[in-house]
């Protein structure tokens, strides 16, 4: 019976998030008004264009929900990082340094993040919190509370949509965000680091017993999942074509929502790349479709608030699955 629950909960978490994209694709596709704009491969260039951000960050969650953890700091960190890459583009800055800048400033925020509630034994949910603050008031300050404009850069060509009417060629963001999810998912599952966010996600105290490092483990989970933030950052800027201190709000619900929708557990020790991958692109079909139909703004809050609501709730029905 145990070994049957246990196959049953391997099977939802793997075919779940799959069966739920293409439920949402099938609710849109039954709209006659809305499936000939919808099925077009210039449609799916947008929804996987808008799937970038929120997929690049949903790599950086999925280990930090794997591990017990939560950032509730993403969308700042990733307006402070797109407001520092636009600035530096606006002095000449050389676009490689730019880039590492950027990606380097996120990393930062997320060690900062890691080394308080690792060091402190501190919430992450507080942490997090805090810092989602402190990322948006420097956003702010740094842009002085405006949009920062800057020449024409190749920055912008990283989430460029090239031919718009046809799928192909994609935006070099959604390559870079496939190259990363494939990399991450091997260093999940392969790798001595990936069984080490599992163990400490599942028990830490275990871990810890077992001779894990838990505490430098944890600074470093943050810290890497820091740096996809700041890459997300690099692609909003990109796509913006300008540094907005005010954007991303609410960002971290969506990528949460993506992790959890694609199997991760909001204990700990459970999750996969492909599944939050496969997350991201449910929550950007949801948008990409609901603006499709003309639904206003409010409805499509509306239904990302009982998305993540229905994301919590199959968490819960895994566990005690899992019991």
């Amino acid at each position: 019976m145990a070994n049957r629950r246990q196959q049953f909960g391997k099977l939802l978490n793997f075919f779940g998030p799959i069966l739920g994209l293409l439920f949402v694709v099938g609710v849109f596709c039954a709209n006659s008004e809305v499936r000939p704009y919808f099925l077009t491969g210039a449609n799916f260039k947008i929804i996987l264009t808008q799937t970038v951000i929120v997929a690049i960050c949903g790599l950086g969650m999925t280990m930090i929900i794997v591990s017990a953890g939560i950032d509730l700091s993403v969308g700042s960190v990733v307006a402070l990082t797109g407001v520092l890459g636009a600035t530096l583009a606006l002095r000449n800055v050389s676009p490689w340094l730019v880039v590492l800048l950027t990606v380097g400033a996120g990393g930062l925020m997320g060690l900062i993040n890691g080394s308080i509630i690792a060091g402190f034994r501190m919430l992450p949910f507080i942490v997090t919190l805090g810092m989602m603050g402190v990322a948006r008031g420097a956003a702010k300050w740094l842009a002085a509370n405006q949009a920062v404009n800057y020449p024409e850069s190749p920055l912008n060509k990283i989430m460029a949509l090239e031919a718009p009417d046809q799928l192909l060629p994609l935006p070099w963001g959604v390559w870079i965000a496939i190259a990363l999810a494939v990399t991450m998912a091997i260093v999940m599952r392969q790798t001595v680091f990936g069984r080490y966010i599992f163990a400490v996600g599942s028990n830490e105290t275990a871990a810890r017993l077992s001779g894990i490092r838990v505490r430098w483990h944890k600074a470093l989970i943050y810290g890497l999942a820091g740096l996809f933030f700041g890459l997300g950052g690099l692609m909003q800027l990109s796509r913006l074509t300008q540094g907005d201190p005010s954007v991303a709000i609410g960002l971290e619900l969506d990528v949460i929502a993506a992790v959890v929708i694609g199997g991760a557990s909001l204990n700990g020790g459970s999750g996969s790349i492909l599944g939050s991958m496969v997350g991201a692109l449910i929550m950007a079909v949801l948008r990409n479709g609901s603006n499709q139909s003309g639904w206003p703004t409010y409805m499509q809050e509306i239904i990302i608030g009982l998305v993540i609501i229905l994301a919590v709730g199959l968490d819960k029905f895994r566990q005690r699955r899992a019991d």
